[in-house]
């Protein structure tokens, strides 16, 4: 096992980040979710280097995972108006490569991981 490449966690915490701002979740609760998520997956890139890839990814799953745990659903789609409030996930489901925000209810692409608010 070796010492993840540092830009690969920055890069993770960068777009979840910019995701938690994006829509005003950047609280205590969610950075301090962000941070324990980046700890824990740095040990598992270590154990898997080929997953690399998939780390942004799971970060995020992380995040969301603790924020539904501590304050709700996170985030929230914003484009369907019709039917009951539901939220966003990763896909693909292992976080990667690529991953991005998809409408849990009709699968519809919201965004790139660390562009919902460029949308």
């Amino acid at each position: 096992m070796g010492r993840v490449d540092e830009r690969l966690l920055i890069d993770a915490r960068a777009r979840v980040l910019a995701d938690l701002t994006a829509r005003h979740q950047a609280t205590a609760v969610a950075v301090s979710a962000l941070e324990d998520a980046c700890v824990a997956r740095q040990w598992w890139a270590e154990q898997w280097p080929e997953g690399h890839v998939y780390v942004a990814g799971l970060v995020a799953q992380d995040v969301q995972d603790a924020l539904f745990e501590a304050v709700g659903r996170w985030p929230m789609c914003l484009d369907c108006t019709e039917g009951p409030v539901h939220s966003l996930y990763i896909q693909p489901d292992l976080g990667g490569p690529d991953p991005v925000w998809v409408c849990e209810e009709t699968g519809t692409l919201a965004a790139g991981l660390g562009f919902l608010g460029k949308v």
